[in-house]
């Protein structure tokens, strides 16, 4: 069984908010577990972010982790034509780069036209994780020219659902299993002017949750890969 447990790195619940406290007490949160538990994530990190957080970003690689990105500063490629989006793309590897290899990319909203493919191909990223099987994708993991799709299994709200209800549908997820989560879902967002899906159990219940699911994963000996590590696996097969 392979998971993959990913995180989008951005300001703090775009766009609603423009606030960082996701990146200043939450994603330390998610890398203590982390290295407690002794798994290893991906983090697509939007390149202001980084700018921004440089330590954060050192430390997510020092600790074995891999960082991928999330576009420039949270851009949805849907809304932009096609120049502007290449644009940002390159813009975002050109600052994350900067600290280490980059070979992964989210598209914020997991709103990515197929069109955007040979940018990332021409910009040497190697895996996308911007499709969705809960938004009706059905392709499963394949390579789009020599980019390889690993889809996302679940929305983020999923591991915040009470234990009882959310390993039910965890057990009902099809392989490659890949989640995702933002670091401000991993402080108290209650009293926030936003969506009622991003408010509940985020905080503390949002880190005991996340533990859980690792748990869960482990006791069934599963395998947890970066995207990088995907890649490794699958483009074996594409090289055979």
């Amino acid at each position: 069984m392979r998971v993959a447990i990913t995180f989008d790195v951005e300001h703090d619940c775009p766009p609603y908010l423009t606030t960082t406290r996701g990146m200043e007490e939450g994603l330390p949160r998610i890398l203590d577990l982390l290295s407690e538990k002794g798994v290893k994530a991906t983090f697509f990190f939007t390149a202001e972010m980084a700018r921004r957080f440089p330590e954060l970003v050192k430390r997510v690689i020092d600790e074995g982790h891999e960082l991928g990105s999330h576009n420039y500063n949270h851009e949805r490629l849907d809304r932009l034509n096609f120049d502007e989006g290449r644009r940002v793309i390159e813009k975002s590897l050109e600052v994350l780069r900067k600290f280490g290899d980059v070979v992964s990319f989210r598209a914020p909203n997991l709103q990515f036209p197929d069109e955007y493919y040979r940018v990332l191909e021409e910009n040497k990223i190697l895996v996308d994780s911007s499709k969705a099987t809960y938004k009706g994708y059905r392709a499963g993991v394949k390579f789009f020219g020599n980019v390889l799709e690993v889809p996302a299994s679940t929305t983020s709200s999923i591991i915040r659902l009470p234990w009882r209800i959310q390993r039910i549908i965890h057990s009902r997820l099809r392989e490659p299993r890949v989640y995702f989560a933002h670091p401000w879902e991993f402080v108290p967002m209650q009293r926030e002017k936003i969506r009622w899906d991003c408010r509940f159990n985020t905080g503390d219940k949002a880190v005991g949750l996340l533990g859980m699911l690792v748990d869960y994963y482990k006791r069934q000996g599963a395998e947890f890969l970066t995207m990088a590590e995907f890649y490794g696996e699958y483009g074996k097969l594409k090289r055979h």
